[in-house]
């Protein structure tokens, strides 16, 4: 057996961390590992010696003892040899040479009764990654020191083993030889952890498990990736040297401990290179890209364009991996350019009166950002418009200033303005900007005279007096005021309402007089106020016009004598309770109303034998009789009723009164309703009689009209409906007569004519008589037999269908009657009445029948005679 490597147990290993000790026959690797330096025979049975472990970037050190034990032999000497003490060998970052084993763990017994762990441990296998081969490439051969006595089989496990990724370790089984299979990615992996297991040939387990750890050496085959490829910071302008402005990041796969992974930054351009090429620089270990001159301003320079390297090995050029990005830094507006008026002075003019119109724009200029605060201007009146008729707005797209009439102007009062404007930004100057002077304008605004309506000062204008004033009587002066007091100017007077036409307006001086009598109950009044409405105006260019309301408030007098209520009553014939209940009302008001004094006249002497009046209240009183019975009848009973007016005035009501007789409940009857009415027992019986004829004729006439209607359904019609000729010609849908008469030309039967042995009809004769050739309409088809009581509703159907059926001849056209057909034996009239004047036989007639039998002797007769 060769040599052995041992790893300790101690964990002195952390990333960052860097060591060294004060012997010359160990060191201590980078993972923590203590290893030999050469091949040596330790001369007892412990070796001590010290490691320093200091931190690259804080410094600060540690110092520790490490003491290594060696393991004894069952033999025991004071000295230890090669081949009874273990030699320690040196492991290299490359693959360790294939003869080097790795030796199970042993128990021993401890002064014969007890065993106990060695203090030792396999140490770590170190693997470089992107190894070219050729593999299989051996690692190491572990071993076991019952492999003398009986045959052992090895195996792994773990991932990389018999877990993903697969296989990429293998062991020889007999040997225990462990293999790498394929190149090692330590960005995929960076360290496997397996386990080694040895059995005998029946699967027992002879070792326990050992752990073997490898580690893949880092090599430098990752180029430094920045996050984003272009980086966007900002930096405000006239920022002072320093100012922090944006951080770039790239990240390296390679281990970050080494050098493979430390990434260091520069920047290669800067465009523009405005007003200096080294505006900005970058911490190389950071990427924090600070300003570094000064001199940013947004006005010449907006954006910057900056190309940023980043390269592993510590930023090393020669041997370093390298890879750049872009980043554009764009340069802040910040408020240092005040605005500024393009002109010391401005002015307009504006029409008085006016309001919401704009008199004149101020332009200004501002070189900060366009649409910001820092450009948007916000204007000011300072002097110049004590009274606030104008302010100054923002147009938001040109930010020019619009000076706008928020007040109305009078040009009688005010005939020019002369306005100071001040003009800032929405946001605040910057530091150390002062405002310019250019920030403040004069605007001159002129006010244009117009011709301005008449007014009526008192508007509405109210009065009071007494209605009834006589036509004429003067009520005020109703006059307006021209405020056009430059302008000599004749205003007009005229009325624009008047309702109930009581006023007259003089069209010079506004006077108003009464041209009728004021009534406070007319219609035209609304609680006491008659209103009218006057329209003054003036003889401008052009003319203008003012309204006024003139309010009369009339005082009520008491011109109005009270009425009584109802008009009209009834009352039982005998005395009883059931009085009438009389009502006074009068159109004034108070204190011309009630309350009111009721009493019956004097004449005639009858009224006060037969009633009496009582008076219930103010307003109301009671009429009743004063007899024990009156006769059933009407009666006009007058009541004077009085008001309270000043002077009083009285009204003679006439109440008509019915008298009737009354049952048990005070109710007229009926019959004493009637006789009330002033009706004698005969006028009663005649009236009745009248009643009985007129029932009496109406119950006759609806029998004659019964029977009548009996009549007209069972009536025949005055032809018999088979000799009725419109019943005749039925239309059925056929054209044919059956199966017999299939062979017939029923075209020949409609047009005569077309026969070729026939002569054609005379030039200029029309047949109306045909039926049309062609399609025919579709009609309702009649009733057979029309309804025998309404013959007149029967011709005017059957008209209606002639005048719609184009197959039937107008009644307005001229029918032809001297064709009959062609190819008949019987001839025709007319010829017939040529040849009557020769010889001829007319015999054969009489074999016709009866008809033409007679026609046969006249025309034989003739003859002879």
């Amino acid at each position: 057996m060769k040599a052995e490597q041992v790893k300790f147990s101690s964990c002195l290993g952390t990333k960052g961390t860097q060591y060294e000790t004060n012997s010359v026959d160990f060191k201590v690797g980078a993972d923590g590992t203590v290893f030999a330096t050469r091949e040596l025979q330790v001369p007892s049975e412990q070796v001590t010696f010290t490691v320093t472990a200091w931190d690259s970037q804080t410094a600060k050190r540690w110092d520790a003892m490490v003491r290594l034990l060696v393991a004894q032999t069952s033999s025991s000497h004071s000295g230890h040899k090669a081949q009874k003490g273990k030699k320690i060998m040196a492991l290299d970052p490359s693959p360790p040479p294939k003869d080097t084993l790795l030796p199970w763990p042993q128990h021993q017994n401890s002064n014969g009764l007890r065993r106990r762990k060695r203090d030792w441990v396999i140490p770590p296998i170190n693997v470089p990654e992107n190894s070219r081969g050729p593999f299989p490439q051996q690692l190491v051969r572990i071993r076991s020191d019952k492999d003398n006595d009986i045959p052992i089989r090895y195996s792994i496990t773990g991932v990389g083993a018999d877990q993903p990724p697969m296989e990429v370790f293998s062991i020889d089984s007999m040997s225990g030889r462990m293999y790498v299979t394929r190149p090692m990615d330590r960005e995929e992996h960076a360290s496997y952890h397996l386990r080694a297991h040895a059995v005998d040939m029946n699967g027992n387990k002879v070792e326990n498990p050992i752990d073997l750890y490898i580690y893949v050496i880092d090599m430098n085959d990752n180029r430094p990736e920045f996050i984003n490829q272009v980086y966007n910071g900002s930096v405000d302008e006239g920022s002072k040297p320093g100012t922090y402005v944006m951080t770039v990041t790239a990240n390296d796969a390679d281990d970050s401990t080494t050098a493979n992974g430390m990434v260091r930054y520069r920047i290669l351009t800067q465009t523009p290179q405005s007003p200096s090429q080294n505006m900005f620089t970058i911490n190389s270990e950071t990427g924090d890209i600070v300003t570094v001159a000064a001199g940013l301003d947004r006005e010449k320079v907006q954006q910057y364009s900056v190309i940023v390297q980043a390269t592993d090995m510590e930023g090393n050029l020669n041997y370093g991996l390298s890879n750049t990005a872009t980043a554009i830094i764009t340069v802040t507006d910040v408020n240092d350019n005040p605005p500024e008026f393009t002109t010391s002075t401005f002015a307009g003019e504006v029409p008085e009166n006016r309001v919401e119109t704009v008199v004149a724009n101020l332009t200004v200029m501002d070189r900060d950002q366009p649409h910001s605060p820092n450009w948007n201007a916000v204007y000011r009146i300072i002097s110049g418009d004590p009274s606030g008729h104008f302010s100054v707005r923002t147009d938001p797209v040109t930010n020019e200033g619009m000076v706008t009439v928020v007040k109305a102007v009078d040009y009688e009062l005010n005939r020019a303005f002369m306005l100071t404007v001040m003009v800032s930004n929405q946001a605040p100057l910057a530091s150390g900007i002062q405002m310019s002077f250019q920030s403040t304008a004069g605007v001159t605004i002129s006010i244009m005279d117009i011709n301005e309506a008449p007014y009526f000062p008192s508007n509405h204008k109210l009065i009071r007096l007494e209605e009834g004033v006589p036509p004429g009587t003067v009520l005020t002066t109703f006059s307006a005021v021209d405020p056009d007091r430059f302008m000599q100017q004749a205003v007009r007077y005229s009325k624009l309402s008047d309702p109930a036409n009581w006023l007259h307006v003089n069209t010079t001086n506004g006077q108003i007089t009464t041209a009728a009598v004021l009534d406070r109950e007319s219609l035209y009044t609304k609680n006491n106020v008659y209103e009218a409405t006057f329209l003054a105006a003036d003889n401008g260019i052009p003319p203008a016009s003012g309204t006024g309301t003139l309010q009369i408030y009339l005082i009520d007098i008491n011109d109005n004598a009270p009425e009584l209520l109802p008009k009209e009553a009834q009352i039982c014939e005998k005395p009883n309770l059931n009085a009438i209940n009389i009502t006074a009302a009068d159109a004034d008001v108070d204190p011309n109303i009630g309350p009111y004094v009721f009493e019956l006249p004097f004449i005639p002497a009858a009224v006060r034998k037969n009633w009496t009046i009582t008076r219930l209240n103010g307003d109301y009183a009671q009429l009743s009789l004063r007899i024990l019975y009156l006769e059933a009848g009407m009666y006009d009973v007058p009541i004077i009723v009085t008001d309270s007016g000043n002077p009083p005035l009285s009204n003679t009501s006439i109440i008509k009164v019915k008298v009737c007789p009354c049952d048990d409940n005070g109710d007229c009857t009926t019959i004493g309703a009637v006789a009330a009415a002033g009706l004698g027992t005969g006028a009663i019986v005649a009236i009745l009689i009248c009643i009985l004829i007129l029932l009496t004729m109406v119950l006759l006439f609806v029998v004659w009209m019964k029977r009548r209607e009996k009549e007209r359904h069972t009536k025949q019609l005055l032809i018999d409906p088979e000799d009725d000729v419109r019943d005749n010609i039925l239309k059925y849908d056929e054209e044919g007569g059956g199966e017999e008469d299939q062979d017939y030309d029923l075209s020949q039967l409609q047009q005569p004519e077309a026969m070729g042995h026939v002569p054609s009809k005379a030039p200029g004769v029309r047949r109306v008589d045909e039926r049309p050739v062609g399609a025919e309409p579709q009609y309702p088809v009649r009733p057979v037999v029309p309804h025998p009581g309404d013959i007149g509703e029967f011709i005017n159907e059957g008209l209606r269908a002639a005048d719609n059926d184009p197959t039937a001849p107008p009644y307005d056209s001229l029918l032809v009657f001297d064709y009959e057909g062609s190819g008949s034996t019987a001839g025709s009239v007319s010829s017939l009445n040529s040849s009557s004047s020769g010889d001829q036989d007319y015999d054969y007639l009489n074999d016709w029948g009866p008809r033409f039998k007679k026609l046969a002797d006249m025309y034989g007769g003739g003859e002879e005679d």
